[in-house]
Parts: C-alpha cells; sequence; structure tokens
C-alpha cells in the first residue's frame, strides 16, 4: 500500500508544497536548483514542506526566486493575500 504523502504541519511547509508542485519541479530538483547538495537535497525540501525545520529567511529567498513567487507568498497567514501576492507575481 502506498503511503500518501504528510500534510505540511505549518503554513511555511503548506506554501512552499504549494508552489513547488505549481512549479512541477521535485523535492530533490528544487534543493539542487538553491543549491543543496544532490544527496540530501530530497530530504532537507521534505523537512521544510513538512513543517519539521524552517529555513533561514535568505534559504526561502532562493527558494522563492527558482520558484518565481515572492519570498512573501511563502508566510502569507491570510489566503486572499497570498493569492493576490501569486497574481502579482504572475504565478496565480
Amino acid at each position: 500500500m502506498v503511503k500518501p504523502p504528510s500534510q505540511p504541519q505549518n503554513l511555511f511547509g503548506q506554501r512552499l508544497r504549494e508552489a513547488r508542485l505549481r512549479a512541477g519541479i521535485a523535492q530533490d530538483k528544487l534543493g539542487v536548483m538553491i543549491g543543496l547538495d544532490e544527496g540530501c537535497s530530497s530530504a532537507r525540501m521534505s523537512r521544510y514542506e513538512n513543517g519539521v525545520h524552517e529555513p533561514p529567511f535568505a534559504i526561502a529567498e532562493q527558494l522563492a526566486k527558482v520558484l518565481g513567487i515572492s519570498a512573501c507568498y511563502l508566510y502569507c497567514r491570510d489566503d486572499k493575500l497570498a493569492q493576490i501576492i501569486l497574481e502579482y507575481s504572475g504565478k496565480s
């Protein structure tokens, strides 16, 4: 039986996963794209998405740049405002 992916435990993780899936980028590839070692990139991205760890803001900015969004989106608590941020970024 295939285990379904766990739901993110925090807002940052939820927004990161949504943005990554919208961009069609695998976790390991996203990690490599921001400069992480290929051997640990998937695990690190998984920890960020699942809320086990939250990256320093500089890493969040790198993730946002690769995903073509504003880092503000990753931290925005208001869903309507988050959507506006995406639209402003051109990634709705």
